[in-house]
């Protein structure tokens, strides 16, 4: 882990396709986070292209309104390969902002049934005037290793570190 990245890697017991899937699929975000605050996606809709916007129902005690909504902007869509999206939200004037941090997964095919995934947040473009009120990561190193073993599940293969 760096200053402004953490990664976590798993080994899934799934092709590489079904897992990029699982990832491309918003209604299954909810149920990837090792975190718990993503509710539920409002945008179903599997993600398509590069530029596509995806939001999420969140909810977080220590946020100012508890619950919120996300608006993900996709910026990598490489299937079977690799997948990432920016975080942000609207401003209350239907223009969305994005803060900086991005989630990236990337996978490898290691044979026609096992997939390496690797997950990374970074949030080495959030600017000063956020970092100021956030804390960055948001979450211990266990948010990664959680979601992964997650997704393993949701892609139906077994794991192994």
């Amino acid at each position: 882990m760096n200053q402004e990245t953490v990664r976590a890697t798993l080994t899934v017991a799934a092709p590489a396709e079904k897992v990029f899937a699982v990832l491309a699929d918003p209604m299954t975000h909810s149920a990837i986070d090792g975190t718990g605050w993503i509710q539920k996606a409002v945008n179903q809709a599997p993600l398509t292209e590069v530029g596509q916007i995806f939001r999420m129902d969140m909810y977080h005690a220590e946020h100012p309104d508890g619950d919120y909504q996300v608006a993900n902007k996709v910026r990598v869509l490489d299937p079977p390969r690799a997948i990432s999206w920016l975080t942000g939200q609207d401003k209350g004037d239907g223009n969305l902002e994005f803060g900086g941090w991005f989630w990236r997964y990337d996978l490898v095919p290691l044979g026609p049934s096992e997939t390496e995934v690797t997950l990374t947040y970074d949030w080495s473009a959030v600017p000063p005037y956020i970092r100021e009120y956030l804390q960055f990561p948001p979450f211990g190193p266990e948010h990664l290793t959680n979601s992964l073993d997650h997704l393993a599940e949701l892609a139906g293969g077994l794991r192994s570190r």
